[in-house]
């Protein structure tokens, strides 16, 4: 008995110095990591592009103005010209009733994953309705429209072993990530370049199956993509299309199907993928497509199988958005109308509003990461106008800019507010931009 105790004890000690020599060792490796970590920071501080998330609270009521909190506790009113809140659903009483009844009725959490009792009647009611309003016989919902685009994408590859993924160059970071994460061959196009797009085509075997995947309006630039001809020639070489309406949705359309609604190709598109924010002021991500098509994609995505499900308030909230949206077309003539005035303030102060928008996204060109920086501070703490400076990586370097998005709660008053802001931050730290 002694020497059993006598090896427990022996071994214990062994382990405990072991454990003791090791932590040393962590502590030594973390000290490395921890530099690498502040070796990253500093780089991106030096190229004048370091992210500061404002401390902003919206105020229920108020939309667009915001309480702006500083580092000392003070607090200050500002306008926030840059929400994707287009449409300032995320304020509509109607909006907050539905969240509120949902909270009381079912509580805070959707109990699990949809398949761990996370599905209600919320859910379902709202991907039924998603699925009509893009006039397709299915959706699924995710936690994000990231998620959405990730997990689909990535989905489909698995899904068809052999497929070409074609994709806009400009394309949203998660597009980028599902396509990649695909693993399959996967071509990419200049941006709306539609012959482009066809020669890569034509490098792909007849057989083989393809999908194209691509935007309907990008969001830093403004433009639409030429989604007609897309849909010709995906008809003409036997390809699937992906179009994401992230940026259109609830903004364009009669019923707010998005741009493919207003040209009139909703029906040629096989996936539609779109958000819950933006327009309809929530969160959460969906895709709709061919009912037998989003069945295997519930059933085989990880993205979409083990994420904890979308709150039911926040189902309800949004499914009562949907709905508001749809028959509200005086929301979008609103906003077109608030976004081209705009424009038409900015060239005729002399501020250089990138002519690529067509939409109700309107970028000025600054073209420096640190400027750019300059600019927003300036006007944050001297006008008390909120404009998140946009830099790389988002952005290309040597496109940095600001991108403003009014939406129809910015009244003339306001306009002429930020006009006569951005001219005095012009004045004071100008902007040389390439002719």
């Amino acid at each position: 008995m002694r020497f059993r105790v006598s090896v427990t004890l022996f071994c214990g000690s062994s382990l405990y110095f072991n454990k003791r020599h090791a932590d040393t060792k962590a502590r030594t490796v973390r000290e490395a990591d921890k530099r690498v970590f502040e070796k990253a920071v500093a780089s991106i501080c030096e190229e004048g592009r370091y992210r500061v998330f404002a401390d902003i609270m919206r105020e229920r009521g108020r939309f667009p103005h915001a309480t702006l909190r500083l580092e000392d506790g003070a607090k200050r009113d500002i306008v926030v010209w840059c929400s994707n809140d287009y449409l300032g659903q995320g304020q509509s009483p109607e909006v907050l009733d539905a969240a509120h009844a949902a909270l009381d009725r079912v509580g805070a959490g959707a109990g699990g994953t949809r398949n761990i009792s996370g599905t209600t009647s919320y859910h379902v009611d709202l991907e039924r309705e998603l699925a009509d309003l893009h006039g397709k016989e299915a959706a699924l919902l995710f936690t994000s429209g990231y998620v959405s685009n990730d997990a689909t994408l990535s989905t489909l590859a698995k899904l068809f072993p052999d497929l070409w993924i074609f994709s806009d160059e400009q394309n949203h970071a998660s597009m980028i990530e599902g396509i990649r994460r695909a693993r399959c061959e996967r071509r990419i196009f200049r941006h709306n370049d539609v012959q482009h797009l066809e020669a890569l085509i034509n490098e792909a075997p007849a057989h083989a199956p393809k999908l194209i995947a691509f935007e309907s309006v990008y969001s830093m630039d403004g433009d639409t993509a030429p989604i007609e001809q897309i849909c010709d020639l995906a008809e003409a070489y036997g390809a699937m299309t992906y179009l994401d309406e992230v940026h259109g949705v609830g903004l364009y359309g009669p019923t707010g199907g998005g741009v493919a609604e207003r040209d009139g190709v909703m029906h040629r598109v096989d996936f539609i993928e779109g958000t819950l924010a933006k327009a309809f002021g929530t969160m959460g991500g969906y895709v709709t497509g061919p009912a037998t098509a989003i069945d295997a994609i519930r059933s085989t995505a990880s993205g979409f199988i083990f994420t904890t499900s979308l709150a039911p308030s926040i189902a309800a909230a949004a499914l009562e958005s949907v709905r508001m949206v749809r028959e509200c077309p005086h929301l979008r003539d609103r906003l077109q109308e608030r976004a081209e005035r705009l424009k038409a303030l900015l060239r005729e102060a002399g501020i250089p509003v990138m002519s690529e928008s067509t939409t109700h996204i309107v970028p000025v060109l600054v073209g420096d990461a640190a400027r750019c920086k300059k600019i927003s501070d300036i006007l944050l703490f001297e006008h008390g106008i909120y404009v998140q400076p946009i830099n790389y990586p988002t952005v290309p370097r040597g496109t940095e800019r600001l991108r403003i998005t009014p939406s129809p709660f910015h009244d003339d008053e306001l306009m002429d507010g930020l006009i006569a802001a951005l001219k005095a931050v012009w004045a004071k730290c100008p902007v040389h931009v390439p002719a």
